[in-house]
């Protein structure tokens, strides 16, 4: 048995655009309603999400044999946190809040076994299929996946820095958290934010980097795939299902 192929870091490679959706309800049912759709990445959050190992590990499973290749965000750039995640199988991760080249360092270094690296040693585990992936604890690496989040005017300060560390695949903005440094809380679409995001974006392709980006706000998206973004998340099932929910009463209510 061999390690499974990445197939959204090997499009990264190759420049393809991605498309993909946002799972934030921890739902491994949501996760098989999209597996088929034809999206190209779907990001579990465990951030801003009530999901778990265990959660995570449903929703990877949901997920398998669909087009969509999972990305999982950890709750934070920590060690322990993503060596749970990459023993229950995780190949990409989107690593938040990371500032610097030095924090951009430590990220990839969780995601690397000794003595390239940090990361604890378990010779049992999913990703390993429990041991009968032949040689595992030497070819994960290839197979991993590591995109760094940038959200503040200081982490876009540093944007060529943090790409330059060696094992940073891709970078990702983060228009809401970037809105509030910014002092534009709740305003994403500021034309402040979206010059800042504009110019990561342009930033990004003179260093050949792929950088990807999310937006629940259809219109938004659509300008950020035409800004150059490599890969963009245009869709969260909390907000479609709540969205959907409320047009529905509209209708029947005689509002729509």
């Amino acid at each position: 048995m061999e390690v499974p192929r990445n197939a959204f870091k090997q499009a990264l490679r190759e420049g393809r655009p991605q498309i993909g959706f946002w799972l934030s309800l921890g739902s491994p049912a949501m996760a098989e309603i999209l597996a088929p759709l034809g999206y190209d990445w779907v990001l579990i959050d465990t951030e801003h999400a009530p999901n778990e190992v265990p959660a995570v590990i449903d929703q990877l499973r949901a997920l398998e044999g669909g087009t969509a290749s999972p990305v999982v965000r950890p709750a934070w750039n920590d060690l322990v946190l993503i060596k749970r995640l990459l023993d229950a199988g995780a190949q990409t991760l989107l690593v938040p809040f990371v500032r610097s080249a030095e924090e951009a360092a430590r990220a990839v270094a969780a995601t690397r076994y000794p003595p390239r690296g940090l990361r604890g040693v378990a010779t049992i585990h999913r990703a390993s299929r429990y041991g009968q992936v032949e040689g595992y604890l030497g070819k994960a690496e290839d197979e991993l996946c590591v995109i760094v989040q940038l959200e503040t005017r200081g982490s876009l300060g540093e944007l060529e820095a943090i790409a330059a560390v060696p094992g940073v695949d891709a970078l990702f903005v983060g228009p809401s958290d970037l809105a509030a440094d910014l002092g534009h809380l709740g305003e994403p679409s500021h034309p402040e934010v979206q010059a800042a995001i504009q110019d990561a974006a342009a930033r990004s392709a003179r260093l050949g980097k792929p950088v990807g980006i999310f937006s629940p706000n259809e219109p938004e998206a659509r300008r950020y795939v035409e800004m150059g973004f490599t890969f963009a998340a245009v869709g969260t099932d909390a907000a479609l299902l709540r969205r959907g929910a409320e047009a529905l009463l509209a209708r029947f209510r005689g509002r729509g």
